[in-house]
């Protein structure tokens, strides 16, 4: 066991067998023992390898699908190299006379019989996605395992050398678009994987210097993790202005992207277009709404309005203080008159910042905080949340504030948004002090859901989602039932649901 399991690392056998472990701990034996990574990993696997009895296609559509990302694949899931290479490994025909897998693989000598069978090949789709060739390749998620990384580029040199069209595209099959009906209000080109998708900036500078249209939608606006490819789209022209990538880059904790755009253009007063973010207005709101210090200076600098009202008529000055930035607000502070705020506001100040003897002592003043705040400043509960604000969080639930009340990007209660990013400390908190699992968020659900969603994608780095559930079960969420003709989903409260195995496991008891 000690080798295939983490957990059982420097413990002796008396050690060993001393321990309880659980059913996720004898997964993850399981799956190191033959060689995957993870239980998910060894488990996307026999799925694919459960149709091996089927007919070729199926199983090969199967394969294709661990390579691309959803929007290309048809599926809701992540593209999955790992399993698709082990699953190439133990059956390497499995490619075999197909062109367009070829394309994925970066198999230089398929790609030239083809073209010389049929000259015309480059720039039609085919395969089991119905892909052209040069788009299979750059959407090819094994752009990320570097023995497969030159020869992908490779490949795309010859396909352009045979006259590839640089600017292939397809519509995107992210439901409600799919395989058979692509979404047609949404083009995704060629350029898009190798900037967008795969963030790689060779292929990026291939593309471009042939000819690819940097303003293509997407490519600008996805290529912002990686401004190495970021910096090649401006090089060659790309658009900043109403890409929203001004918006997005400020999602982003590091500012290197922000300052790049700002650096080539990009306006920092530029008017939000799309919700949650028109509500802001200011892309020097929106990064103080975000908690972003590095981006507001970034901004301010590149000349930002420091007086910019928010749609409910904020400054960014008095919108810093809202939301517990002393030092930004000290910083717009020198450059503009600040005026006095009234006392619910330096109430919420103290709140934001975590301050509870000012807090306290304002209370005292004013007894009927917080119940009399504005909805506006009531919602500050799940934002604080959403930022990762727990002490101010704690603080603000101790002082009375409506512990159920709905903000964030997705309209959800403060209980929601820790279960979301696993954090089982603040989600036990929050049940201890009144909040409920049946509390509901902008996508019709209650914390059961986005329990579900979270534990699957794993949306927060190291949370703790069975922690959470730990903290449902023991404060009113019922436990799950099992289905026994559906072992991927169980029942809570009547309702079939999904979780991780892990998750699954704590549920059922």
């Amino acid at each position: 066991m000690q080798p295939a399991l983490p957990a059982a690392a420097g413990s002796g056998d008396h050690q060993i067998s001393s321990r309880e472990f659980r059913l996720h701990d004898a997964q993850s034996c399981i799956a190191r023992e033959h060689g995957f990574v993870s239980w998910p990993d060894l488990k996307r696997y026999v799925e694919v390898q459960a149709v091996a009895q089927k007919e070729r296609a199926v199983r090969v559509l199967h394969w294709a699908q661990l390579l691309y990302s959803g929007d290309v694949s048809g599926t809701v899931n992540c593209a999955n190299p790992r399993v698709a290479l082990r699953i190439l490994a133990d059956d390497p025909d499995l490619v075999a006379d197909d062109p367009y897998l070829a394309c994925a693989i970066g198999d230089e000598r398929a790609l030239r019989q083809a073209t010389q069978a049929d000259p015309t090949w480059v720039n039609l789709s085919g395969g089991p996605l119905r892909l052209p060739p040069l788009l299979a390749v750059a959407h090819s998620s094994l752009l990320r395992v570097e023995e497969f990384r030159e020869r992908l580029h490779r490949s795309a040199e010859l396909l352009i050398a045979d006259g590839a069209d640089v600017n292939q595209h397809i519509h995107s099959r992210w439901p409600p678009g799919s395989l058979s009906e692509p979404d047609q209000s949404c083009a995704l080109s060629t350029l898009y994987g190798a900037a967008g998708s795969n963030h790689d900036p060779a292929l990026t500078r291939l593309l471009l210097d042939a000819g690819a249209n940097p303003n293509d939608g997407e490519s600008l606006y996805h290529s912002l993790e990686n401004p190495a490819c970021t910096r090649l789209l401006l090089e060659h022209g790309a658009r900043i202005a109403k890409s929203n990538a001004i918006y997005r880059s400020i999602d982003l904790d590091d500012d290197t992207a922000l300052k790049l755009l700002l650096q080539h253009g990009g306006d920092p007063n530029e008017p939000a277009r799309n919700a949650p973010i028109t509500e802001w207005g200011s892309p020097l709101a929106w990064a103080i709404y975000r908690r972003r210090p590095r981006h507001v200076k970034a901004l301010l600098n590149a000349g930002a309005d420091p007086s910019r009202p928010t749609a409910e008529g904020l400054s960014p000055y008095r919108l810093a203080l809202q939301f517990g930035l002393t030092d930004v607000a000290d910083l717009l502070r020198t450059q503009i008159n600040a005026p006095d705020i009234p006392d619910d506001e330096r109430f919420v100040a103290a709140c934001t910042r975590g301050d509870e003897a000012e807090a306290r002592r304002i209370g005292v003043l004013r007894p009927d905080l917080p119940s009399s705040l504005s909805a506006a400043q009531l919602r500050l509960l799940p934002d604080m949340t959403a930022a990762g604000a727990d002490d101010a969080v704690r603080l603000m639930v101790k002082l009375g504030w409506p512990i159920a009340v709905r903000g964030g990007d997705w309209d959800a209660s403060a209980l929601n948004l820790a279960v979301f990013s696993g954090n089982a400390a603040l989600t036990r908190f929050l049940l201890e002090h009144g909040a409920k699992w049946t509390e509901q968020h902008g996508y019709g659900d209650n914390a059961s859901g986005t329990l579900g969603w979270a534990s699957l994608n794993e949306p927060a780095e190291g949370g703790d989602w069975v922690g959470c559930a730990r903290a449902l079960l023991d404060h009113g969420m019922p436990g799950a039932t099992a289905i026994p003709d559906d072992p991927e989903r169980v029942l809570i409260a009547g309702v079939r649901k999904q979780f991780s195995d892990e998750v699954t496991e704590e549920l059922l008891g």
